[in-house]
């Protein structure tokens, strides 16, 4: 597996395989990881370079789950942000979300004292309209 930023000329390629971009595109120097097995995409990860950096829209195909790639894109992120003098790395998820909760405790994030916020309403994203209701926690990981 390799994971590297998403160049422009790979979009249609990741969009075809069934992995929405919903953040593209951003003009503040955030970006995509994607990890490839050859030339196929088995999934992505937004690294937002807010203050602190966060980890957003962590997706990887059904038919590679369970076989490391969210961890890979996570651990890549955090590398992004080390290179970058960062040294926190923040990520919120669904509080109805037990799998990705489990996996970021493995890799080592905790609650952020951030109290859980609840996002309700339409979100307009690359795609079109988004409705949304859910109720998210912010964990964060300090790094290096």
């Amino acid at each position: 597996m390799n994971i590297r930023p998403l160049r422009p000329d790979e979009r249609d390629r990741v969009v075809a395989a069934g992995l929405g971009l919903a953040r593209l595109p951003r003009d503040d120097g955030s970006f995509y990881l994607v990890a490839w097995q050859d030339d196929e995409p088995l999934g992505h990860a937004h690294l937002a370079l807010d203050d602190p950096p966060e980890l957003q829209d962590v997706q990887v195909l059904p038919a590679h789950r369970r076989r490391g790639v969210a961890s890979a894109l996570t651990r890549a992120a955090e590398g992004e942000v080390l290179a970058r003098g960062g040294a926190l790395l923040t990520v919120t998820v669904s509080i109805d979300n037990a799998s990705s909760q489990t996996l970021y405790r493995k890799l080592g994030y905790r609650d952020a004292g951030v109290p859980p916020r609840r996002v309700q309403g339409t979100v307009q994203i690359r795609s079109g309209l988004l409705e949304v209701d859910d109720t998210l926690l912010t964990w964060q990981k300090e790094l290096g």
